[in-house]
């Protein structure tokens, strides 16, 4: 076997013991956080299908998925690198309802290539989808639990970026570009280079008034200001548009933090269908959590129902916020000896929530390497806790 053995892959992480323990603490308080909202655990599986999990036209999704063939039924398996589609073939497939249902999750995924925040490959994905209502007061919901979760672990100075795939889309339709000049133009868009999108609209035969209000789309970014001015730059547009920017309002609308419009955001439009929403902090360039609508998720299950919701990476989470973990009350060193009296104290102990290890016979190391701020010590008082000190 290699020297290296205990390597592990690029962009593959272990979690230690006390960051183990904070991270579990956080999932349990966000499960808990999401359960009061009355949102409802599911766990699917880390591997399924591979055709199950590309349910989405996102072709990043499909060169992230990694593939392995199942031994018993000669099947592609992928394994997972996003929980969303999960979700959605659990509402469609399993749960049926007709009433708008609330589902959360919080699990493992792997990326073959490395996520962009912090460059990890295995993210922790927690969060939380809506299905069943097609209204803005359920995109409403998922923004305000999405920054109910970063408040929960202590996530400050939060910028908001909001943004609505229907504007991009419905201008598409208006030029009456086809799905590959779409594709290519969104390239183009998100590159905000005012002079090559000119070009392009110029190769391509797009006339007034999509041309200029595609070329308005770069310039409508900013604060909230941005609507009003969009409304009067694209006022040709569609009726789905000032559909789109009344939404965008609504959103926004009442927010205490810092809010950025940008309406030439559309990287999701391959499979997101309305609003978008995405959270930056100071010091990182790209989001911790991002969210939106995406209405034909469950189409490939049978049942395309309205949905909403959104996604982070708990451990990066964990790693940017500053929420106080409360650890059980001490660790507390018990001896190696057998005694009804002392089996009795350490249980009590442990009930009570001390964390109590008992010492092997015969074993090494001091109090200390174990964790140990006080031990059990036998006096004529019976078996008592003393403080562990630097000499022992």
């Amino acid at each position: 076997m290699s020297h290296h053995s205990w390597l592990l892959p690029e962009g593959i992480d272990e979690i230690l013991p006390d960051q183990a323990w904070q991270l579990e603490q956080c999932r349990r308080e966000l499960l808990d956080l999401y359960a009061s909202w009355g949102y409802q655990l599911v766990i699917p599986p880390l591997i399924e299908y591979r055709d199950a999990l590309l349910t989405r036209t996102d072709q990043a999704l499909s060169l992230q998925t990694a593939a392995l063939t199942d031994h018993e039924s000669g099947r592609l398996l992928g394994v997972r690198a996003d929980i969303t589609p999960q979700t959605a073939r659990i509402d469609a497939h399993q749960l049926q309802r007709d009433a708008p249902t609330r589902l959360c999750y919080v699990g493992s995924v792997f990326q073959a290539r490395p996520g962009r925040l912090a460059g990890t490959r295995n993210p922790l994905q927690i969060g939380a989808e809506l299905y069943g209502y097609a209204g803005i007061a359920a995109d409403c919901e998922v923004l305000q639990l999405m920054l109910a979760t970063l408040q929960q672990m202590g996530i400050e100075q939060v910028h908001l970026d909001l943004g609505h795939v229907g504007i991009y889309r419905a201008l598409v339709a208006q030029a009456g570009l086809s799905s590959e000049q779409a594709a290519d133009l969104f390239g183009v868009l998100q590159r905000k280079a005012a002079t090559d999108l000119m070009r392009w609209l110029t190769e391509h035969h797009v006339v007034a008034p999509s041309r200029d209000m595609f070329l308005a789309l770069v310039t409508l970014n900013g604060a909230v200001d941005v609507l009003d001015r969009a409304r009067d730059c694209l006022r040709a547009a569609p009726p789905a548009v000032h559909a789109a920017l009344d939404e965008l309002a609504q959103l926004g609308e009442g927010l205490e933090l810092p809010v950025h419009y940008d309406l030439a955001e559309a990287r999701t439009y391959h499979y997101q269908t309305g609003l978008i929403f995405a959270a930056f902090v100071p010091g990182q360039g790209y989001e911790v959590a991002r969210g939106g609508r995406c209405d034909q998720i469950g189409a490939a299950f049978g049942r395309a129902r309205p949905a909403t919701g959104f996604s982070a990476d708990l451990k990066a989470l964990l790693f940017l916020g500053s929420m106080q973990k409360v650890s059980l009350v001490d660790t507390i060193l018990a001896p190696a000896e057998t005694d009804p009296e002392l089996e009795q104290q350490i249980a009590t102990l442990r009930a009570a929530g001390h964390i109590v290890i008992q010492a092997l016979p015969d074993q090494v190391g001091t109090p200390q390497e174990q964790g140990a701020q006080h031990k059990l010590s036998r006096t004529a008082r019976g078996w008592v806790l003393t403080p562990v000190t630097d000499m022992q």
